[in-house]
């Protein structure tokens, strides 16, 4: 399973903010592969998996956005109810935190599922990669 790297942006809740980032990035050439973007409390969290993380970086900075790294896992899981309740489950049993989870599915493929964990090397043993 690969390790990979998010960009973490935090950032104001307001309105043209996401579409900001994600022109920048798209007038740069870079794709976005994944997004997790919550509030809390008049701020925004966003997290992305891009084609190019250091050229995305060159990118956001260009735009004045402020971006930092974090280290993540891809899972790929069977696209069948209980999948991710039983991957979860064993990084439970390795004291393995799951800070953040988001994923994307199709019919008949399997769901790639990116996970922010407490412990990477952990995780990724205890999920047998």
């Amino acid at each position: 399973m690969p390790r990979v790297t998010q960009l973490v942006l935090n950032l104001q809740s307001k309105p043209g903010v996401l579409a900001n980032v994600a022109d920048a990035l798209g007038r740069a050439g870079v794709n976005i592969e994944g997004v997790c973007a919550v509030e809390t409390a008049g701020r925004g969290k966003i997290r992305l998996l891009v084609s190019d993380a250091a050229k995305a970086e060159a990118a956001l900075k260009a735009a004045k956005i402020r971006c930092g790294r974090e280290e993540a896992i891809s899972v790929s899981l069977e696209n069948r109810p209980g999948a991710l309740a039983e991957a979860a489950q064993k990084l439970a049993q390795a004291k393995v935190n799951i800070k953040c989870a988001y994923a994307t599915t199709g019919a008949g493929v399997p769901a790639a599922v990116i996970l922010t964990v407490s412990n990477l090397s952990k995780a990724v043993a205890a999920l047998g990669g």
